[in-house]
């Protein structure tokens, strides 16, 4: 949800009875503590961070989570078991995001709170593992005694229920929030979810970090590249700086990187991230009470 997931959508999330995260990707430090501000000014429900750990400025990123006293942290692409304690230490809930059972085990071992186990269906960066959602959740419910949220293909009630009947706890949703009139991605971006459609996306860069991503221009170099087996050096140079903010936040969408996952094949409409929410939970209600409708 880099470039998507700022305070607005965040607050209505949570306004609206889920917990809203803000992505705390692509933000330096002063940044975070505006969006948490704002945040705090806009909810009075609970609300998280997603800080992933793959970037060097987390230990600034920590330090505003624990001054504001942001309530939940979910940590992703990284060892949790380098902040989970300190986090810890000042009432801070940790759930951390794993792709397979092992680093399930290892989440749950470093004392996370819970984890989030999403299948490469889910857009933006995957595991290396490419285990798909249906075939993830009850490996690693098996694996942990800790709550487990799924992640990865879900934007539907029907998609949560299947989920929990599954072993999950509870449903971590992006790529539905991305079309949100909340979400701070560019208008193009939101269009080009709408329009996308099975085998729109696909999981590429997997020498550096595996990303899900909408095919366009810039994702036909990447595969060019990967199959002229260049090295990860001219990978990351091709790469440059600043791709998934062009894409995602500018709208360009021929040399942006537009990661979303394959769920957007089933969405259809922008709405208010209330709305969605209520739709989610309806059918989530209806599907529940009339499993073979």
């Amino acid at each position: 949800m880099v470039w998507t997931s700022g305070w607005r959508l965040a607050s209505a999330v949570s306004n609206a009875g889920g917990l809203g995260l803000i992505g705390a990707a692509s933000m330096q430090a002063d940044l975070l503590r505006e969006h948490v501000q704002k945040c705090k000014a806009a909810t009075t429900k609970p609300f998280g961070v997603n800080v992933p750990l793959m970037y060097p400025n987390v230990d600034k990123q920590i330090d505003v989570i624990i001054k504001e006293k942001v309530p939940i942290v979910f940590t992703s692409a990284g060892n949790p078991a380098i902040w989970t304690t300190t986090l810890h230490q000042h009432d801070i809930k940790v759930v951390h995001v794993v792709s397979s059972s092992r680093f399930a085990k290892k989440a749950e071992d470093c004392g996370c709170d819970a984890v989030v186990a999403e299948g490469v269906e889910a857009g933006g960066h995957n595991g290396r593992e490419e285990t798909t959602t249906m075939v993830l959740i009850p490996i690693v419910c098996d694996a942990v005694k800790i709550p487990v949220i799924a992640a990865g293909g879900i934007a539907t009630g029907r998609q949560m229920l299947a989920a929990m009947v599954l072993g999950a706890e509870g449903v971590q949703i992006g790529s539905r929030f991305v079309a949100s009139n909340e979400a701070s991605s560019h208008i193009h971006f939101k269009n080009a979810v709408l329009n996308a459609k099975e085998g729109d996306t696909m999981l590429t860069l997997k020498q550096l970090t595996p990303v899900r991503m909408i095919k366009n221009e810039f994702f036909t170099k990447v595969q060019q590249a990967e199959q002229n087996c260049v090295s990860k050096d001219e990978l990351q140079k091709l790469l440059g700086k600043g791709r998934s903010k062009k894409g995602m936040f500018e709208g360009d969408l021929q040399e942006g990187e537009l990661e979303i996952g394959q769920v957007s094949a089933g969405i259809n409409t922008i709405q208010p991230a209330a709305d969605i929410i209520k739709e989610i939970y309806a059918e989530f209600m209806d599907c529940l009470k009339h499993p073979l409708k």
